[in-house]
């Protein structure tokens, strides 16, 4: 079997995993390179199913400060939102991100959606090729607020999604780079490569015109390695086996996250991150999880193979840092949790597991509604699936435009499978919730989500346990996130630093808690009226990180 990886053929990076002393005290100094990783679909249940294997990365996370109970709190689990609060510290009815896409009736385009992550109003952008761009983003990231107390720190975002790369750098990061494809990373359009980069790339097309035999089973994968039959596909006990130049496997893969970290440990290195007078940052995207989860599900041996590799290379990563002697913090969480196809569910105790109702789709909701309405000839219902925001024609009279309210509204509260229905008035009134985000109703959570000019006009959130990918359309991905249950919103949130001392603290935590926790490690002062997130003691017993904050 394999077991190169692609840091080993850039930076030789793949080294003994050290063992891990348990700190003692704080350090007084501030830290000299923040490294903020998510792993996308890295759920909480994911974490602590496997954490008692880990050996190499996350053990060292573990014996840090642990939050395993963290929250993207918000409803709409999706990574784009999920992204926009890791350093901004706020939720996404602030960020703006409130999903991966949203509607705009009154664009000229056919679809008239419009992508997070792009700038619509550039020439030439699409749907199908948009302008990557953090406009939409209406809040600062760390490294923005960094910046502007001292234009020295360097900003530097990577990540195997554009989406993740752009949210967690902000508007003003000095490099921002994602996987465009078999030729490597790009950035903005317009950003020539440097020389870093073209190697990474070199790289990069040199491991993927070779074959992947695929990875050996690690003894936690074994009970994990049945068939299981979803839709037209058999998956449940892949091994990553690549051809040649098969990208698409390479992305679906452990592969493409060690590239990730090859690159940024390359970037560390080269820019000299850390090792200057001010703090620097980096944020790093790694998208293979959710691929993966996509593709196979999260309880298959597919699934287990990625987080045993994620140990692996996060270890060599962190080695790779402790080497060069850069006085770093990180921190690890997830932009959402996942759920696993409701096929293996059903063969493991859970026979209540179920796909969608097609009729709980945008267009069959359209179709329903049109007929019992009259208001035939035109599209009056706009969604992106079968849960989240739908948005009604802006061509309706004030009595057509309610009449349409309420007869969707009577449809889908009708619906088995349907949790809630929520109007926007109701969404609007509702205020921004406080307390334990493990406690918030259902109402709070689209709250924490709901941005008065991009949300919907309507929300519909099905049950637990309800796969929103239907039965019809089971072909590349099988599985998915975007609920607003414990599942999709329960990420692990483990911070490290060489001289700490490790805790662990199980009660609930929210990811907008991430950015004001560090931001206080530097000295960085924010307006608590400025973000949704409260600073997180870091300091095992006696003294605060947070004291001043």
């Amino acid at each position: 079997m394999l077991r190169h990886v692609a840091a080993a053929l850039l930076l030789a990076t793949a080294m003994p995993i050290a063992a891990q002393t348990p700190a003692l005290a704080a350090p007084a100094a501030p830290p000299k390179l923040i490294v903020a990783i998510s792993v996308d679909q890295f759920s909480a249940d994911l974490f602590s199913e496997y954490r008692q294997y880990y050996s190499g990365g996350l053990k060292r996370l573990t014996q840090g400060a642990v939050f395993p109970n963290g929250f993207q709190s918000h409803a709409a689990t999706e990574t784009c939102p999920g992204h926009s609060t890791i350093l901004t510290g706020s939720r996404p009815s602030r960020t703006g991100i409130i999903a991966n896409s949203w509607f705009d009736l009154t664009t000229a385009r056919p679809d008239k959606a419009i992508y997070c992550a792009e700038d619509e109003t550039q020439p030439g952008s699409s749907s199908d090729a948009y302008v990557a761009s953090p406009v939409h983003l209406k809040v600062p990231t760390l490294g923005g607020r960094m910046k502007v107390a001292n234009p020295a720190t360097r900003v530097v975002s990577i990540s195997g999604k554009d989406r993740a790369a752009i949210m967690m750098g902000g508007a003003t990061a000095d490099q921002v780079w994602w996987l465009g494809g078999p030729q490597g990373y790009v950035s903005y359009k317009g950003v020539a490569n440097p020389p870093l980069v073209a190697k990474v790339n070199a790289a990069m097309v040199r491991q993927l015109a070779q074959p992947n035999p695929g990875f050996d089973l690690p003894a936690q994968c074994v009970a994990k390695d049945f068939a299981v039959r979803a839709g037209n596909r058999t998956l449940g006990t892949g091994r990553f086996a690549r051809a040649a130049g098969d990208y698409k496997s390479f992305r679906v893969s452990p592969e493409q996250d060690a590239m990730t970290l090859a690159f940024a440990a390359a970037a560390i290195e080269t820019m000299a991150l850390g090792q200057q007078a001010q703090t620097d940052i980096i944020s790093i995207g790694l998208s293979a999880t959710d691929y993966i989860g996509h593709s196979y599900g999260t309880e298959g041996t597919e699934s287990c193979i990625q987080v045993d590799r994620l140990d692996r290379e996060l270890g060599a990563f962190f080695d790779r840092l402790d080497k060069d002697g850069i006085d770093y913090v990180v921190v690890l969480t997830a932009d959402h949790g996942g759920h696993d196809l409701p096929e293996r569910h059903r063969l493991n105790a859970m026979p209540m597991e179920s796909r969608v109702d097609m009729a709980l789709t945008p267009k069959a909701l359209d179709a329903a509604i049109a007929q019992r309405t009259g208001l035939a000839g035109q599209t009056l219902i706009w969604g992106d699936g079968p849960s989240g925001d739908l948005y009604f024609d802006k061509g309706l009279t004030p009595t057509q435009r309610a009449k349409v309210e309420n007869e969707t509204l009577r449809l889908l509260r009708a619906h088995p499978q349907v949790a809630a229905a929520f109007t926007k008035a109701e969404i609007a009134a509702t205020p921004s919730p406080i307390g334990p985000p493990e406690n918030w109703t259902l109402i709070q959570k689209a709250r924490a989500s709901f941005d008065p000019t991009r949300s919907g006009d309507l929300l519909l959130l099905l049950k637990p346990r309800v796969m929103s990918i239907p039965e019809q359309a089971v072909m590349g991905y099988v599985a998915t996130h975007g609920s607003p249950w414990d599942s999709d919103r329960r990420v692990p949130i483990l911070f490290w630093r060489k001289g700490i001392r490790g805790f662990e603290q199980p009660s609930g935590v929210e990811t907008v808690d991430i950015m004001p926790s560090l931001a206080a490690l530097i000295g960085l002062s924010i307006g608590k009226d400025q973000i949704d997130g409260r600073c997180l003691d870091l300091v095992a017993g006696d003294g605060d990180s947070c004291a001043g904050r």
